[in-house]
């Protein structure tokens, strides 16, 4: 069961200046995601709004191939190239985390309007064990599970390299460790996520560091769709 394209991802998180924030999705939308998927080894990009006050306003995943399209050289041309558009926006962002991961794990089939980011860091002598409960203890259920459908776990792979659109935005943040559970219930989502937070959760087997955030859908595009 495969709901994510590929075996690696590109996980961000980010906020935006208020007053870009229109100009943002229009540009995000319209120019940036057709770019992207227009790149040879990108399959689909999603862009998430959070759904509560706090977390960064934005998420983005970018399913790819494999991890060696994250920095291969027609992405890095763009990445150092940016258009017009591009560089009169990332100015505006603020706290960019961008995690070039590998797929550990993916179950469940399509995607859900509504998803829970789980970020944590895992203790190294529990790092393999921790993955392991995911995989095979809390994951397997979530498809089943009422108003959930998929969840996928992302494990940090690669250093993001410096490029023009970097400096323009300043410093990226990078990614350890993942988990993006979707479905159809807003409650339901955020509420077993919320359930992995707490006891015999994540920082009993060893997980640390770790932050949740909500999200609704926002806007998706598959490379598929593109137009020769």
């Amino acid at each position: 069961m495969m709901p994510l394209l590929g075996s690696a991802a590109m996980l961000l998180t980010f906020d935006v200046d208020d007053e870009s924030i229109d100009e943002h999705d229009r540009w995000h939308t319209h120019e940036h995601l057709p770019e992207r998927l227009s790149i040879p080894g990108f399959r689909r990009g999603t862009r998430w709004t959070a759904a509560a006050p706090g977390s960064p306003r934005y998420m983005v995943l970018y399913e790819v191939d494999d991890l060696a399209t994250l920095t291969s050289a027609s992405y890095l041309a763009r990445l150092n190239s940016p258009t017009p558009w591009t560089a009169r926006i990332m100015p505006h962002y603020r706290g960019m985390c961008r995690g070039l991961c590998s797929v550990l794990g993916s179950v469940g089939h399509g995607q859900g309007g509504f998803a829970a980011l789980l970020r944590f860091t895992p203790a190294e002598p529990q790092r393999e064990s921790l993955e392991q409960w995911l995989l095979d203890e809390v994951m397997p259920a979530l498809p089943r599970a009422s108003g959930l459908g998929s969840a996928c776990l992302l494990r940090g792979a690669k250093a993001a390299p410096m490029t023009n659109e970097q400096r323009i935005r300043g410093l990226d943040r990078g990614v350890d460790s993942a988990l993006i559970l979707t479905g159809y219930d807003a409650a339901e989502v955020a509420g077993f996520a919320q359930a992995l937070v707490e006891a015999d959760g994540l920082a009993q087997h060893g997980a640390g560091d770790i932050g949740l955030a909500t999200y609704q859908y926002g806007y998706s595009l598959a490379s598929s769709e593109l137009s020769d």
